[in-house]
């Protein structure tokens, strides 16, 4: 079996333009953008990156975005108040909580 070289850089533009088409289409059937809602908790800087990319792409592809900077002090019971507020959002298709989060949250599904 032979290595095939991939380019990634071509195979990732690919895959934004197809979101860019689907969230043209589901605006167009919804009357709205689809949402995606960020939430982090803290200041790691990899996540901080990585949620910043996640808006950017978000925006590039012509859906809303709802960032939520939460500070490390928050208690898991006002995350997880927001998360259900969010969930609740008719403007909000997909939550994404980054993590990881502060040690004194549970970070385990359940």
């Amino acid at each position: 079996m032979t290595a095939r070289l991939i380019d990634g850089k071509a195979a990732a533009a690919a895959v934004r333009q197809r979101v860019a088409e689907v969230a043209a289409q589901f605006q167009s059937s919804a009357g709205r953008p689809p949402g995606l809602a960020t939430v982090l908790v803290g200041e790691d800087p990899a996540s901080a990156v990585y949620v910043r990319s996640k808006g950017k792409a978000t925006a590039e592809a012509g859906m809303a975005g709802f960032a939520h900077n939460l500070p490390e002090s928050t208690s898991e019971a006002e995350l997880l108040e927001l998360v259900h507020r969010l969930n609740a959002d008719a403007a909000v298709d997909g939550i994404l909580v980054q993590l990881p989060l502060p040690a004194h949250m549970d970070s385990a599904p359940g």
